[in-house]
């Protein structure tokens, strides 16, 4: 285990800088002026121009110039200095303050998926070709049909504003009410995925040799399901909810968007609509770690949950 660990984590490194680097390339190499599109339609000085030209490197050009800005960057990525961005906050402020707002928003959503789409989950796969297992196949195909940028402004709409069962937006320091609504419309498609991953997990393990032998032996059906299948049947649920966790927190630009919600999505936004370069490559620095610890911390799961799992 210990080496397997140590062999992801060099995985990890790799993947680190190999999509620092993209981001990096893919964000610089398609700005036209940052400087001008940070001011909009008011002028830039010549003064502040070329203050900005030098703080950020924009004057070294060429393929040379951006590996320069890149390992400076990432020197002071090293050094835990995410930078400032083109308006002059520390990017490292910026997310201190987005971070609790995210967490709490994509926790949320997870708790969504969780009660309800792996307890629904689990009780379609026990009754399996019922009523209520046909009806949340046809509710989870039509969520999932239903982008997050629709259903997003149709919650805000009718449960928000119409019959105003919750605040249509989060304001500046959102309480628990505020975004209950956000993380259900985020936690969505989380909610039907997992369900349908847990229904065909529990059906599958419910027609397993191991479950006829347990009823041959006189065990009880609800021990059967409880001590024996849902063991064997969360392992992929959760291996799918643990790398869920990381895409909820970075793919809440929509939902943070339209309740407007301060936190890493609205900011990270917020940075490509003003072609703020360093404050999108901070940004997503950060997401790629969350992303890739999640995923080691579901790889090391595997052989709690399941102990015939092991890492050579």
């Amino acid at each position: 285990m210990f080496r397997y660990i140590l062999r992801r984590l060099l995985q990890m490194v790799l993947a680190f800088f190999g999509t620092t680097l993209i981001v990096y390339a893919l964000t610089f190499a398609g700005q036209g002026d940052p400087i001008q599109a940070l001011a909009g339609e008011r002028p830039v000085t010549p003064a502040q121009r070329a203050y900005l030209t030098e703080k950020y490197h924009l004057d070294a050009t060429g393929v040379g110039g951006f590996f320069y800005r890149y390992f400076d960057y990432v020197k002071n990525l090293l050094q835990g200095n995410l930078g400032e961005s083109l308006t002059g906050r520390n990017i490292g402020d910026i997310l201190q303050q987005a971070w609790p707002v995210t967490v709490r928003l994509a926790l949320i959503a997870l708790a969504v998926a969780i009660i309800f789409g792996v307890t629904a989950g689990v009780l379609a796969g026990i009754r399996r070709a019922s009523i209520f297992d046909n009806s949340t196949l046809v509710l989870t195909l039509l969520v999932l049909g239903i982008p997050t940028i629709v259903l997003a402004p149709l919650a805000q709409y009718f449960l928000g504003v119409k019959w105003q069962l919750f605040p249509p937006t989060a304001g500046s320091d959102p309480t628990f009410y505020a975004l209950l609504l956000p993380g259900i419309v985020l936690g969505s498609l989380s909610l039907a995925t997992a369900l349908r991953l847990t229904r065909a997990s529990v059906a599958e393990n419910l027609r397993a040799d191991y479950v006829r032998t347990a009823r041959s032996k006189g065990l009880v059906k609800r021990r059967i399901v409880v001590v024996h299948v849902l063991r064997n049947s969360l392992i992929p649920v959760v291996t799918f909810l643990g790398v869920e966790l990381g895409n909820l927190m970075s793919g809440a630009i929509i939902t943070e968007g339209v309740f407007n919600i301060p936190g890493v999505g609205f900011n990270l936004f917020r940075g490509i609509r003003t072609e703020d370069g360093p404050l999108v490559v901070g940004i997503v620095s950060v997401l790629v770690v969350v992303y890739l610890v999640s995923n080691l911390v579901v790889d090391v799961l595997y052989a709690v949950l399941d102990p015939r799992i092991r890492y050579e």
